[in-house]
């Protein structure tokens, strides 16, 4: 007999819908009026909070798939939104930085996408906001565990 799937409790998928739909609410603030997907967005609010990354380590900071993180960053340079360099501390490491287009772009987006967050927790009191948070820190490192558990030799 094969496991019942029942998507509405399982939380993958919970999370998924959920994460799709918030950033999706988000999305038509940059979308349309500087033609930006959610994986360009994501790196350009990555990189206003930890400048000179690699794309690798963009990538591993967001969980995105590298390739997507990839394509986002070759876009995002085409485009004047990102500059490359070379790293002063490891001449054979690339980062990457906003450019003046970028921070232009994050200073005009980061108002709205905190402007949303606290309407979708205004209906939270701290204590359940404060209990989320945890949750969510704690569902983080159980994931790792997981996922650490699952790549273990048997």
């Amino acid at each position: 007999m094969t496991a019942e799937l029942d998507l509405e409790h399982f939380l993958p998928y919970r999370l998924s819908v959920l994460s799709n739909r918030v950033s999706g609410a988000i999305a038509r603030v940059y979308s349309e009026r500087f033609d930006l997907g959610i994986t360009e967005w994501r790196v350009i609010a990555v990189l206003g909070r930890y400048p000179e990354l690699s794309a690798g380590e963009v990538a591993q900071r967001t969980a995105m798939d590298k390739v997507a993180v990839s394509r986002a960053v070759a876009r995002l340079l085409e485009g004047g939104r990102l500059e490359r360099d070379v790293s002063d501390a490891d001449r054979r490491r690339s980062v990457l930085r906003l450019s003046e287009a970028g921070r232009a772009i994050l200073a005009e987006v980061a108002p709205h996408a905190l402007a949303f967050e606290q309407r979708l927790l205004a209906g939270m009191a701290a204590d359940e906001r404060d209990a989320l948070f945890r949750l969510l820190d704690r569902l983080d490192a159980l994931e790792l565990q997981a996922e650490a558990e699952l790549d273990a030799p048997q």
